[in-house]
């Protein structure tokens, strides 16, 4: 069983990730480490977990762990992740992994020195929805794809949250941006060759809480508009010249709407539905995180994949200050 340690106690381990470690086939909750001790020790009840630290150093130095989860605020990632590397553990950190493409560089140095697996949260990549979009692009369902659009909202104006604290790396497009993008990405297995997007800024905050791009992926174009002040909302549609795939609840599965994809003909007269129900999406992604981490050949987001999908983030925070295209 591969023996999970956690650093912090974050709301999205609590809800997510704890849970589906608690549940995986080939993983155990092992340790759990706040600068809360105390904090620490009440999540390690809740969820079994043999062991609680009082700082995230003595967790990496325990000898129970194999690996570490890290939901940390968003500016620790890369931090964090080089001192669990260093450590000899397999690191999964919550995405973003940084808020710049060149700090991952020295990541996959020291992962290939030490010899473990390093990967970004993207759960989305181990939903069979996805899997199954990709699939029906590939095999020519909808002809050829011209056009990817989308939209990933909420509304959340909670000073107190990292999301609105720029120095925590907050704002919208660190945040879900990195959806619409690493979703067609995959997709499509295509990369964007420039960007153009208008960004708005919180004045208080300082944090980017409205979006609205427009990426140029050659064959066909992405466009996604994103917000942290919006009601809430999640949509993803692939439109070719021969119909066109509707992903309903395409980040947050099971939250927004059912795990359901339609495809509909050119005509608009018949569409196929296929539905995934009871799938945990978090689940999936520890366990094929722990087989892959064991020796296993498993298809994991690679921090060079990292590396790319933060290189279309960096391009659309220097598009949104700028007229015209911003390259990749």
């Amino acid at each position: 069983m591969f023996r999970w340690g956690v650093l912090s106690t974050a709301k999205i381990g609590r809800e997510h990730l704890l849970p589906a470690m608690v549940e995986a086939e080939n993983g155990v909750l092992s340790a759990i480490a706040s600068r809360d001790l105390s904090k620490a020790r009440a999540l390690a009840e809740r969820f079994g977990a043999r062991h609680a630290f009082g700082s995230y150093e003595e967790l990496l130095a325990s000898k129970e762990v194999d690996g570490v989860y890290i939901p940390l605020p968003t500016s620790q990632h890369v931090e964090w992740t080089a001192k669990a590397i260093e450590a000899g553990k397999h690191v999964l950190v919550e995405k973003p992994l940084a808020l710049d493409a060149k700090d991952i560089a020295p990541l996959i140095k020291l992962r290939d020195a030490k010899k473990v697996l390093v990967c970004e949260a993207f759960m989305v990549i181990y939903h069979p929805q996805w899997i199954k979009v990709r699939d029906l692009i590939a095999s020519g369902a909808i002809g050829r794809l011209r056009h990817v659009q989308g939209a990933f909202s909420y509304y959340n104006v909670d000073p107190n949250n990292m999301r609105n604290q720029l120095d925590l790396g907050g704002g919208a497009l660190p945040d879900i941006g990195v959806y619409p993008t690493v979703s067609t990405r995959f997709s499509t297995g295509k990369e964007p060759s420039r960007v153009q997007a208008t960004i708005e800024r919180d004045k208080k905050f300082g944090t980017d809480v409205y979006s609205s791009i427009r990426a140029d992926f050659g064959d066909f174009e992405l466009s996604f508009y994103l917000s942290t002040q919006m009601a809430a909302r999640q949509v993803m549609v692939f439109h070719g010249e021969k119909g066109f795939i509707e992903v309903f609840s395409p980040f947050n599965a099971g939250l927004y709407d059912h795990h359901r994809v339609e495809l509909h003909n050119q005509n608009h007269t018949e569409a196929q539905v296929f539905r995934f129900p009871g799938t945990q999406q978090y689940r999936l992604e520890v366990e094929t995180f722990a087989r892959a981490a064991q020796g296993g050949k498993e298809r994991v987001f690679t921090l060079e994949e990292s590396v790319l999908n933060q290189k279309v983030i960096d391009a659309i925070f220097r598009a949104g200050g700028k007229d015209g295209w911003e390259a990749v």
